[in-house]
């Protein structure tokens, strides 16, 4: 028993540290150092260095006073951790424990001169205030002269890959930045300028950093400055002020990076860390599109939501915003296990208390989806599973119409037998006198929603909108990869245009037209101003700091299969009103022959079972305004 108490406290002890050592013994003769020459010389400064004049009754105290002196300060040291401190990231703190140990040194040296006197004349005051002053500059020199050199071996080493950077801003947000970057030993940034259109700043400095001029400096001055990074430091301004400067900024050629908001300054989070890449977001030129979430998403508090094709990039922002607004229950599907799982991981981290259920599952499949709407009854619906990549569902019409067209009437027949109260479902902008399978195939999706709101007393609509930036299969991901690869940029066509919204813009009016639903609609989401591809991929290619054409060459491809020059968001003969919303507008429903529609739809449903080798000439029926681009040519 004692031997295994002996091998135990062998393991635990730990292994003697040479290096720590030597470094301790170091510290320790250099204090005792100190402490002497801050004993006698400050009595020599007194006297300005006349060492004749120095009368004998105040040398023969310090003489005896010294070496007790340095036991004592030794042992002050110690407790005030001046010999287990890191230096080499040293701070206030250990400013502040130097500084008081050395006046509790100062204060124990007073004491015991007095006890060793000669005479009844004790050495003159300012004797301690030199002592101090003395010891304070040795003990400072010695901890912080270790950081010193270190910052400057690091920041030597760092000149090989320097970044030249302007910072555009010369608020607190822009101070707090430059002072990390300035200070930092790590960082490669070498700030060279600001601009700000402030006139009262121009000349005047930030941390050593001059203020140069305004906005219309930006490209002169990244020119003279030699600079690879720009850092625009204003979280407070408007998309508007910010498009203006980011129109600018990317004409000189070089990386561009932002802060996120207003809000990163408030809660003091302004740092290196918190710097984003400018997006192609940010030259929309218009704010975020906003809406009472808290109010529209009162009725989903309590409620059963239903999300299919929880895991795309619409379904899983629909997620996170239900989720956020405390529903009873959660569930989401979808047949791809490895994006719902990623959904599922984020929810659960942030909303632990949400009762989530994460299934997989076909909506082409009828069991599959009767059982899951008879097991968790849902209340609200919103429907987003679909295929939506036009080129591929020309290659494969069949598998677009199982998956969107009979999946919708799968999910929605599921939805109106257990008594669901609304059904949502995501439309597009390309089911507007479509051109291509998967437009054709919303088209019908569209027409299936509007027809069973008719029969049952679920409230069904769709809502349409075109493109969101950096959703799943847009251009922007492919843009970035591209340019990652040092191009080429690959564009369809140089007058091709299309509308734009951000993912949580898009959602977040989805779950208002949904409030809005009475049943029957087909709300239509005012998404702004076209963007030309073009303009979109030459703005990507110059906020990454590369030259148009030079560094990275665009190419036109032609239009894939399927695909317009333009969009249409409303059909002519649907027209449109508005709602509470601006950015909300509902079509009037087309009538329809539903008998025969559903004849049509039996018809498609037959030819997809059978693999039809050509189905769009039935499509053409079910839906007028289709015309593929065959037909046309």
């Amino acid at each position: 028993m004692l031997c295994l108490c002996e091998e135990n406290m062998k393991k635990e002890r730990k292994p003697f540290n040479v290096k720590l050592f030597y470094r301790r013994t170091c510290l320790i003769i250099y204090d005792i150092i100190s402490v002497i020459l801050a004993s006698y010389l400050a009595i020599v400064m007194r006297y300005e260095f006349h060492v004749g004049e120095i009368p004998e009754h105040f040398m023969s105290p310090i003489d005896h006073v010294v070496p007790l002196n340095i036991v004592v300060t030794l042992g002050i040291f110690y407790l005030f951790r001046l010999y287990s401190s890191l230096w080499a990231f040293a701070g206030e703190t250990e400013l502040q424990n130097i500084v008081v140990s050395c006046v509790l040194s100062t204060v124990v040296n007073s004491i015991c001169l007095q006890f060793f006197k000669t005479t009844s004349q004790a050495v003159p005051k300012s004797y301690y205030f030199f002592y101090l002053f003395l010891l304070i500059t040795c003990i400072f020199s010695s901890r912080f002269s270790y950081r010193f050199f270190r910052s400057l071996k690091h920041k030597q080493q760092n000149k090989k890959n320097r970044i030249s950077v302007m910072v555009i801003g010369a608020g607190e947000a822009a101070n707090m930045i430059i002072k990390e970057i300035v200070n930092s030993n790590f960082s490669t940034m070498v700030i060279k300028c600001i601009i700000d259109d402030d006139k009262g700043k121009w000349g005047r400095y930030i941390q050593g950093i001059k203020v140069v001029g305004g906005r219309d400096k930006i490209v002169e001055c990244a020119d003279i400055y030699d600079v690879d990074e720009i850092i625009v430091a204003m979280p407070s301004a408007s998309r508007t002020e910010l498009k203006q400067i980011l129109e600018i900024s990317k004409e000189a050629n070089c990386k561009l990076r932002s802060l996120p908001g207003m809000y990163q300054l408030v809660n003091g989070e302004v740092n290196v860390s918190k710097l984003r890449d400018v997006e192609v977001e940010d030259l929309l030129g218009r704010d975020p599109i906003s809406v009472d979430l808290d109010s529209i998403l009162g009725y989903v508090q309590g409620k059963v939501v239903l999300v299919t094709g929880g895991g795309g990039s619409i379904g899983s922002e629909l997620c996170r915003q239900i989720a956020s607004h405390r529903p009873k229950q959660l569930v989401i599907v979808d047949i791809y296990e490895n994006s719902v799982y990623d959904i599922q991981q984020e929810l659960k981290a942030k909303f632990p208390e949400l009762n989530l259920v994460v299934l997989i599952a076909s909506v082409r499949n009828t069991n599959r989806m009767n059982y899951i709407f008879s097991a968790y009854k849902p209340h609200i619906v919103y429907h987003a599973a679909a295929h939506k990549h036009v080129p591929l569902m020309e290659d494969s019409p069949t598998e677009a119409v199982k998956n969107n067209v009979f999946g919708t009437f799968k999910t929605a027949q599921a939805a109106a037998m257990s008594g669901v109260q609304r059904f949502v479902m995501i439309s597009t902008d390309k089911a507007v006198n479509p051109t291509n399978i998967m437009g054709a195939s919303k088209r019908i999706c569209e027409m299936i929603i509007q027809t069973f709101d008719k029969h049952y007393e679920t409230e069904f609509v769709a809502v349409r909108f075109g493109n969101v930036l950096g959703s799943n299969g847009s251009v922007i991901p492919l843009f970035r990869k591209q340019i990652a690869a040092g191009g080429p940029v690959t564009v369809t066509h140089p007058d091709i245009i299309r509308y734009f919204m951000t993912i949580p813009e898009a959602v977040s009016l989805v779950l208002q037209a949904g409030a809005y639903a009475k049943g029957g609609e087909i709300f239509v989401l005012d998404m702004g101003e076209p963007v030309k591809i073009l303009d979109l991929a030459e703005n990507l290619i110059k906020l990454s700091g590369y030259r148009v054409g030079e560094d990275i060459k665009i190419e036109f491809t032609g239009l894939r299969p399927g695909e317009k020059l333009y969009e249409e968001l409303l059909m002519d003969e649907e027209g449109m009103k508005n709602t509470a919303n601006r950015m909300i507008h509902i079509g009037r429903p087309i009538e329809l022959n539903e008998h025969e529609f559903f004849v049509q739809l039996k018809e498609l449903k037959d030819e997809c079972q059978i693999e039809s080798s050509d189905i769009r000439p039935l499509i053409k029926r079910i839906v007028p305004t289709y015309h593929s681009q065959d037909e046309e040519a």
